[in-house]
């Protein structure tokens, strides 16, 4: 039997699954600022106004109304 090779994006996927299932929120919680520590360092301001900006429309072409009213009354709250 041989095994069907996979791509790097499909081997990438099942290692991030596999590393979800060991791994719990604290992991997640310190590689992510650990990541956002280290970008802060090489990125000025501007970087993340871009960014910022990126994401609020992508985030706009994919929700109405209902959805900004909605995480307006949450406040930052989970």
């Amino acid at each position: 039997m041989t095994e069907e090779k996979k791509t790097r994006q499909e081997a990438g996927k099942l290692g991030g699954e596999a590393n979800a299932k060991k791994q719990d929120k604290d992991f997640y919680e310190k590689i992510g600022k650990k990541g956002g520590e280290a970008t802060a360092k090489t990125h000025d301001h501007d970087h993340y106004e871009d960014i910022g900006e990126k994401g609020g429309k992508a985030t706009a072409k994919n929700h109405d109304k209902d959805f900004y009213e909605e995480i307006g009354r949450k406040g930052g709250k989970n």
